[in-house]
């Protein structure tokens, strides 16, 4: 998968680490990747899927940490989440909202393969035990599309490592070394783009 990654979202890795802020980081990411998704989204459908998608991109904030903390780099940490939350895009045939194409699904599974299993994460089942414990809340599915998916914000052919464009469009593989000053103040209320 092809991701961005500069200064901010290593503030935001900072920021959803820190006791007394994550709160905030958290709540300001999820309104953040919910507008983002929604503006992907067939407009007829984006405000009916608005409440799932909250829920969604807060439980794979704690995927998020939780890889994180076993070692994953930010990019592959964030990568993991992209990946989760396309697998329910795919479920649901919101094939217009996914980042990868749907014949590639199983790579990017397989990349992970290790950390998802030992998290029960599958593309039936993309939360895994991040799962909140009633479930996400229901948005109405478009099976349809998945016979001749079309996804116009899909990247195909990076499914074999993590990609990430930097902020001079330079693509490097694996990502960026995070830099030794991050500033938090950098994301907390600056939510605007990832």
């Amino acid at each position: 998968m092809k991701l961005r990654q500069n200064a901010k979202h290593f503030a935001y890795r900072k920021a959803l680490e820190t006791p007394g802020i994550r709160s905030v980081a958290n709540s300001g990411l999820v309104r953040l990747h919910t507008k983002i998704f929604t503006g992907k989204a067939d407009p007829a459908r984006a405000e009916e899927r608005k409440e799932h998608l909250d829920a969604l991109f807060d439980a794979t904030m704690d995927t998020y940490l939780r890889a994180l903390q076993e070692g994953y780099s930010e990019a592959e940490a964030r990568e993991i989440t992209h990946i989760q939350a396309n697998f329910d895009f795919y479920n649901h045939g919101w094939t217009e909202m996914m980042e990868i194409p749907v014949d590639e699904l199983e790579a990017h599974y397989d990349r992970y393969g290790e950390f998802f299993e030992r998290w029960d994460v599958t593309i039936d089942e993309p939360l895994g035990q991040f799962a909140p414990p009633a479930g996400l809340p229901e948005a109405p599915s478009t099976p349809e599309l998945l016979d001749d998916p079309d996804h116009p914000h899909a990247e195909g052919g990076f499914a074999d490592d993590v990609y990430v464009e930097t902020d001079d469009g330079e693509l490097v593989v694996g990502g960026q070394e995070e830099p030794e000053d991050v500033d938090v103040s950098q994301a907390v209320g600056g939510y605007e783009e990832e």
